[in-house]
């Protein structure tokens, strides 16, 4: 389904919230609370750590999954096509309106509507915003009569709305509207323990986009990927993987695959002794996230990691003593 050139997604599969940090833990948890509600809800985080993911993961469990699932970037659409394309409008409202349009809000109707980059919608916008949500009702532009609206409203920022209020740039009442259930998500660099998961994940991911028969990385690439601060967070994860995957040779990815930023940043730590306790560090959270996956069955552990169930046992044995 299309609304004025933009695609109206029908209902997906639950999105995998990947992780066994302690802070995907909670975010799974608040997920799985929320979502059979009917309230707002404002998820916050750095660029690339997967708000629109988690926005669908509500969606997906919700009541509303049969129904449609709209994204909206509100800071890419031009403000002068923001009310129309947000509320619809009816034919001749103005010059190209040649044929009426309903709106994303009425397309998101019995639905979901995510609004990612909240915090870039103008003032005037947020104005109109709070009295849809206020009144649960749309008015299309030249229009005469409103239109009934029921899409449950799922916001997203990078920004700090609280420094956005101070500085005059959002309205509080909005915030206090959305902000009924506030999830935050934690950058990649303070839930290092979830870049193993991520890789194996992409990696198979990307096999069946690329179609290539990568088996995973090299240690030497592992070392550089574990400690890289990722400031575009899992995106940036997922694009790194993708360029090695397609500029590199054989079944493994291997340093000179990762682009020169990464390796040039970590040179120092790759060259030096370091990089056994780093390969070890891996190791070991890679072991302790299968083991969590498979509820600590130490066979199916095995299996999933292509060792037998003896080795596993001596790598538990061997990773649990301390270094000196």
């Amino acid at each position: 389904m299309s609304v004025s050139g933009f695609t109206i997604e029908p209902a997906v599969p639950e999105q995998r919230l990947l992780g066994e940090s302690a802070a995907m833990r909670s975010v799974r948890a608040q997920v799985a609370k929320i979502s059979s509600t009917p309230s707002n809800v404002l998820i916050t985080g750095e660029s690339g750590t997967g708000k629109e993911i988690v926005a669908r993961a509500i969606h997906a469990a919700s009541p509303r999954h049969a129904h449609a699932f709209v994204p909206i970037n509100c800071g890419a659409i031009p403000e002068a096509l923001l009310e129309s394309q947000l509320f619809g409008h009816v034919r001749g409202a103005f010059t190209t309106a040649v044929q009426a349009s309903p709106g994303l809000f009425a397309a998101a109707d019995r639905g979901t509507i995510y609004l990612d980059e909240i915090g870039d919608l103008p003032l005037h916008m947020q104005v109109k915003l709070l009295r849809v949500i206020e009144e649960k009702i749309v008015w299309a532009v030249g229009s005469t009569r409103p239109v009934l609206i029921d899409a449950r409203i799922i916001a997203s920022t990078n920004r700090d709305l609280v420094k956005e209020i101070e500085g005059g740039r959002f309205r509080e009442d909005l915030f206090y509207r959305l902000n009924v259930v506030h999830i935050a998500l934690t950058p990649l660099r303070e839930r290092r323990e979830d870049v193993a998961l991520l890789l194996e994940h992409f990696v198979r991911a990307l096999n069946l986009k690329l179609s290539t028969q990568f088996l995973g990385v090299d240690p030497e690439a592992l070392s550089v990927l574990m400690n890289h601060p990722w400031k575009g967070n899992v995106r940036e994860l997922e694009h790194v993987l993708e360029s090695a995957m397609i500029l590199g040779e054989g079944d493994t990815i291997s340093l000179p695959d990762l682009p020169d930023y990464l390796v040039s940043a970590t040179g120092e730590l790759v060259a030096s002794d370091v990089l056994r306790d780093v390969t070890r560090r891996f190791e070991r959270q890679h072991i302790m996230a299968v083991l969590a996956q498979t509820q600590f069955d130490k066979k199916e552990a095995a299996r999933r990691l292509g060792i037998s169930l003896a080795s596993l046992y001596r790598k538990l044995l061997t990773l649990a003593k301390p270094r000196l």
